[in-house]
């Protein structure tokens, strides 16, 4: 590969199978058809593609969840049994740091491999944000441990109630810079938000999601200030090489 940055395939679940995200309107997507996979069984698919990404990390969005409907817990399950080597990183529409240990604890077998993630279209409010990431007096987190703030746009807008884009003191160690109208659109990553959220926060690891190509694309990332990138639309359809550790 051309860059050193670190790739985390994303699997995207809607009433129990895999489907491709396009755009971030759900309504419209459909069951996954890849040329790498060619399946939509969850698990079938997360083997495939950390294999072929040799990743340590999964992200998952479950859809059901986002759209305000159950948890899968039992497909989440099903996932963490079948990758014991894997971390997963689990973007389920939580609303405030209750939702997320409540989460937890329904998976509470594998809650030591699981990085819950808080989405800026999802936090409920200030007070939640604050919640989830407050730290006590010594600097240790009194939220949920293992987790990362997404933070959401979509067509140059923000998605976010709870302010957190402008609540820079408030940010975790891991971010994700979720731009929704380049998921699965083949138009390349939005750089400049990437480097914006870098520049105000230089130590954090720092993850793009959306719009990924090519290897030159993931290198523009990297030189960019990206640590990480979520990849799924350029896996299924193999415009990233199988990656070799």
């Amino acid at each position: 590969m051309t860059s050193e940055l670190n790739l985390i395939p994303v699997v995207d679940l809607l009433q129990g199978q895999v489907v491709r995200a396009v755009r971030g309107d759900r309504k419209a997507y459909r069951p996954i058809v890849s040329a790498l996979c060619a399946s939509s069984d969850p698990v079938t698919v997360a083997r495939i593609l950390c294999d072929h990404c040799a990743a340590r990390q999964l992200y998952v969005a479950d859809l059901d969840a986002l759209q305000g409907g159950p948890v899968q817990i039992a497909v989440l399950a099903d996932l963490l049994q079948a990758l014991p080597e894997v971390e997963l990183w689990l973007d389920a529409g939580l609303a405030d740091a209750a939702a997320g240990q409540a989460l937890r604890s329904q998976l509470a077998p594998f809650a030591s491999r699981i990085v819950l993630v808080f989405g800026s279209e999802s936090l409920r409010s200030r007070e939640a944000l604050e919640r989830c990431f407050a730290m006590d007096e010594d600097g240790a987190v009194e939220g949920p441990l293992g987790a990362a703030l997404s933070l959401d746009r979509r067509d140059g807008q923000r998605l976010d109630h709870a302010g957190c884009w402008d609540a820079v003191d408030l940010w975790p160690e891991r971010l994700i810079v979720m731009t929704l109208e380049r998921v699965g659109s083949g138009a390349g990553p939005d750089l400049e938000t990437l480097q914006e959220v870098r520049r105000l926060a230089p130590d954090a690891t720092v993850i793009g999601a959306g719009g990924i190509r090519s290897e030159d694309d993931l290198a523009r990332a990297s030189a960019a200030g990206a640590d990480a990138w979520l990849v799924a639309s350029a896996l299924h359809d193999l415009q990233l090489p199988r990656v070799r550790r």
